[in-house]
């Protein structure tokens, strides 16, 4: 399902036009940007949680060379579901009670 798809769906779902749906969207990826920016999780009730993790700085090595590389330290963004969405998904979709 790509975004327009999305955003009609959620629009017919709810009975609203699909213009404040996207607007509602874009709003709610603006304010998850803004908390991710400074390193807030972002927890969604019945759905899962969004964090800002670091990832250390580690050594590699070139396995044709051989040669040593350090690779920086850098933040990334993990997501995490809630058990019960993780057994949905798990079940294709269907829920366990």
């Amino acid at each position: 399902m790509n975004n327009k798809e999305f955003i009609a769906e959620l629009a017919r779902q709810n009975s609203m036009k699909a213009a404040d749906v996207q607007q509602m969207m874009n709003t709610l990826i603006e304010a998850m940007g803004e908390s991710f920016q400074e390193g807030d999780a972002v927890v969604l009730q019945n759905f899962g949680s969004f964090e800002v993790k670091k990832k250390q700085e580690r050594l590699i090595v070139n396995p044709v060379t051989g040669q040593r590389m350090l690779v920086p330290p850098k933040l990334t963004l993990a997501f995490r579901p809630n058990p019960t969405t993780k057994d949905k998904i798990k079940n294709g979709g269907e829920s366990n009670g």
